[in-house]
């Protein structure tokens, strides 16, 4: 892949050659290979580069100024959004190339990389926590369910045993009623003996 600039060597304009002079020496800087084509002296180059700058990135009288930088066939930008992707750090990608190792592109990726696997790992293990509340506490509900189904047996039994005691108690008092009546010459020999007077006889 090859950059090509595409620049105007004879224009008349102050800013448009600082313009392309800042990006040359910065490719040159970077050690960037590159093809500088120019448009003054090569109609075709001119042509070219009219033909291929998009639409929007035109100006209203649809002549495009250079410089105007070019990935073989594949637009990349102008002046603008080339001062933009430098100060951003992202010049490789703005050319559509890889960056060269131990650049700040690259660190920048690797650290973008990075954030994005920690992100997953922490998603994940957010999952699976909520995996396990969740388990926990089904398994929480099921037990205090047991619980209660337990509580619920052992009112029953309680409540069973107290039923049993009370129907035992009123067999003993009938019982002891029952046995109640008491032996009238008994009574009688008893007070006669003591001198006592003699209640009223049952009928």
């Amino acid at each position: 892949m090859v950059i090509k600039v595409f620049v105007a060597t004879s224009s008349g304009s102050t800013a448009i050659k600082k313009k392309q002079q800042e990006v040359v020496g910065f490719l040159e800087a970077n050690k960037i290979d590159f093809q500088q084509m120019d448009i003054a002296g090569d109609e075709d180059n001119r042509k070219w580069m009219r033909e291929n700058v998009p639409g929007e990135k035109k100006p209203q009288n649809g002549i495009p100024l250079p410089p105007q930088i070019f990935n073989e066939e594949r637009y990349c930008g102008d002046f603008e959004s080339f001062f933009s992707a430098k100060e951003e750090n992202i010049i490789y990608s703005f050319l559509g190339l890889a960056p060269p190792p131990g650049t700040k592109e690259t660190d920048k990726s690797d650290t973008t990389d990075e954030t994005e696997a920690h992100t997953e790992d922490k998603g994940d293990e957010e999952a699976r926590e909520e995996t396990q509340s969740a388990q926990s506490s089904s398994e929480d509900q099921q037990e205090s369910k047991e619980e209660h189904a337990e509580a619920g047996k052992s009112r029953k039994r309680e409540k069973k045993r107290r039923r049993r005691r009370r129907r035992r108690r009123r067999r003993k008092s009938k019982k002891s009623l029952s046995i109640l009546p008491y032996d009238t010459f008994f009574l009688e020999q008893v007070f006669r003996k003591h001198k006592l007077e003699q209640p009223c006889q049952r009928k």
